[in-house]
């Protein structure tokens, strides 16, 4: 188990230092969320009208939880390109014949990714006053905490996708077959109670609408918002990210006992 143990943390270190020197990934990474939230978002603000929020939460208020959770989604699932890339390379097999367990390198590998995510998504937070939404030490840290579920479940499934690609173009294909549509159903631009039935249930289908709705329940507890905003109970959202967390982790680590 220390041997496990260790191997781990060398996994999860070096997922780390390679993103800290990669600086135009970190820029890439921050951009695209930064544009949807102070370009669509603003636009659509004064476009799009709820006249369900009541006047006690703004369009731009609304996106920016989904904004974050965009930020986790793309930066956890191509993470585990890494493991496609180091494939190609050659590195990955060296890990491999390695002697630890397969399943410590795949638990490397999605804490990794989840740290880099959540780092990343922190620094969306800093916008929080710009958007109008106040969070206090104790909101920012359970914000951290659930971010890093929502992050290591996603980072999850990128490592099960990876684990069964052998190119890097056909891991993009697969990808972006999926996050999309993921992003979109989360309910990040627009609530499940303004769309058809039939879409309905695929927002409900969806693991990452939980995540986003957990986000809105931290972010604007103790005011008229969080009734607004939210669609389950917290319970609810809680329950199902760590259910798909040890579901992505456990197909993860069996698609990565099987790499050859």
């Amino acid at each position: 188990m220390t041997v496990a143990l260790k191997a781990v943390y060398t996994i999860w270190l070096r997922d780390v230092i390679r993103f800290y020197r990669e600086k135009t990934r970190i820029v890439g990474m921050l951009g695209q969320p930064l544009l949807y939230l102070l370009i669509i978002g603003t636009g659509l603000s004064y476009s799009f009208r709820m006249p369900w929020a009541q006047g006690e939460l703004s369009y731009l208020e609304f996106m920016y939880p989904g904004i974050i959770g965009m930020s986790v989604l793309f930066t956890s699932v191509f993470s585990a390109v890494s493991i496609v890339w180091d494939r190609e390379f050659g590195f990955l097999r060296e890990v491999l014949v390695a002697p630890v367990p397969r399943w410590s390198v795949a638990i490397g590998k999605a804490l990794g990714g989840s740290t880099i995510a959540m780092l990343q998504a922190s620094i969306l937070i800093l916008v929080a006053p710009f958007i109008g939404v106040k969070l206090g030490p104790a909101m920012v840290l359970k914000l951290l905490g659930m971010l890093f579920l929502i992050a290591f479940s996603l980072t999850s499934l990128g490592i099960t996708v990876a684990s069964r690609m052998e190119t890097m173009e056909g891991f993009q294909m697969i990808m972006n077959f999926l996050v999309m549509p993921l992003f979109f159903l989360s309910g990040a631009m627009f609530p499940l109670r303004s769309v058809p039935p039939w879409m309905e249930t695929l927002m409900r289908a969806d693991p990452l609408t939980y995540g986003v709705d957990a986000l809105r329940h931290i972010m604007y507890a103790g005011t008229p918002a969080r009734e607004l905003a939210v669609q389950f109970p917290l319970a609810t959202d809680l329950a199902v990210v760590s259910g798909m967390s040890l579901i992505f982790i456990t197909a993860g680590t069996l698609a990565f006992n099987k790499t050859e």
